[in-house]
């Protein structure tokens, strides 16, 4: 049976053995598809029997899996998860301010600036080299036991400061990665056109290096809504808090899979996205 080609919007007809190709592509994708969606479903089906049918499911299933558990402990653990969603969106700014004010320092040359160098790196050292969990506690009982005027008070808001440390240094380093990824003919170029630092690093070099890292940044920042969860370590009542309240009062552990499954879909999207970006970028570089 002969293909008959069509023109397109432009006027341009395929040629019959393009039409061809792309008709078998096509048949071809849908019978992967087919393939895959198949076997997903078989292995799911099976996954879902062998648990249910191994020894000890009941068990597992009253302790974990309560339905009336779930429900009971919904609510509050959303409203905990909802001060989780709180200090992250005012977090990331902050790291990203943080950071991305390390990585300029670090990147300053003259001889009058080994100062401003050192601490920044000192910093980046520090904080990288220390567990966020501690970081946490030592802002957030460290802090309000000096008892200086001032002093921030709010839990959450200590929960804050500690995470926009311990990962203002990850990010910094990020950045500075990026930035140090454009090529020295970029920057020769800008300076040859009469940009100064702050020019060519504004103009040149950070749009560049920011286009470059942002696979690795929503990694971080994947990473940070999870640690939003550290700070139940001081107190207020987020989603972890929250799970461990009905936990110790019921003995059941259903309400930490209801925190879990709020995180999961908080960050999954995120996790998604970056995957996207990351394969867009490595396109556009010919990969």
């Amino acid at each position: 049976m002969a293909v008959r080609s069509t023109p397109d919007a432009s006027g341009w007809v395929k040629s019959a053995r393009q039409v061809e190709r792309e008709r078998l592509l096509r048949r071809r994708s849908i019978r992967s598809g087919s393939i895959a969606t198949v076997s997903t479903l078989l292995v799911v089906v099976l996954l879902v029997w062998g648990v249910t049918a191994s020894p000890g499911w009941e068990r597992v299933r009253e302790t974990f899996f309560d339905p009336e558990q779930f429900v009971r402990a919904f609510p509050d653990v959303l409203s905990g998860f909802l001060l989780n969603v709180r200090i992250f969106l005012i977090a990331e700014p902050l790291v990203l301010l943080v950071g991305l004010s390390v990585a300029l320092v670090r990147g300053l040359k003259s001889p009058v600036f080994f100062p401003l160098r050192a601490l920044a790196v000192a910093y980046t050292d520090v904080f990288r080299g220390v567990p966020t969990i501690l970081v946490i506690y030592l802002v957030g009982f460290g802090l309000p036991a000096l008892g200086l005027q001032g002093m921030p008070s709010d839990l959450a808001t200590l929960g804050v400061i500690a995470l926009t440390l311990s990962y203002g240094a990850y990010v910094a380093e990020v950045f500075r990665a990026g930035i140090d990824s454009v090529h020295p003919s970029q920057i020769a170029a800008a300076r040859s056109l009469g940009l100064g630092h702050g020019g060519t690093m504004r103009h040149v070099v950070l749009p560049q290096a920011v286009r470059r890292v942002v696979p690795p940044l929503l990694n971080d920042f994947v990473s940070l809504q999870k640690d939003t969860a550290l700070v139940a370590t001081i107190g207020p009542l987020e989603a972890l808090r929250q799970a461990q309240i009905h936990a110790a009062s019921t003995f059941n552990y259903t309400p930490y899979l209801v925190g879990a499954l709020l995180f999961i879909l908080l960050t999954i999207p995120l996790a998604r996205l970056t995957d996207y970006l990351a394969a867009r970028s490595q396109r556009r570089r010919g990969h």
